[in-house]
């Protein structure tokens, strides 16, 4: 059973998941702080650089299974078309009412 993205407690972290699962950029970028980072399994990455491939070309959704940590870290089921679907972990810093930071990885 999965969380419905207009059910997550965080309302930072559900315009995030919303505008990813859109693939729209324009509301995603909206979704971030200025000077946004990020890192995957553990090695920071260029989030532009990093989103662009394993987002918005490759059509990335989530499907949530939990969040904890009044709703900013999320066990998700990730797919896109690059690497097919696995269980993952994002954790998010919100500053501001937006994301300034999310590290994800295999979970």
């Amino acid at each position: 059973m999965t969380i419905p993205v207009n059910q997550l407690s965080d309302p930072a972290v559900r315009a995030f998941v919303t505008a990813l699962n859109a693939n729209d950029q324009e509301a995603f970028r909206d979704a971030l702080a200025p000077g946004a980072t990020m890192s995957d399994d553990g090695s920071d990455r260029d989030l532009d650089a990093w989103t662009e491939k394993e987002v918005f070309s490759s059509r990335g959704h989530m499907e949530i299974e939990s969040e904890k940590g009044d709703g900013r870290v999320l066990v998700a089921r990730y797919r896109n078309d690059t690497w097919g679907e696995m269980r993952t972990k994002w954790q998010f810093t919100v500053d501001g009412g937006k994301v300034s930071r999310f590290e994800t990885g295999q979970a």
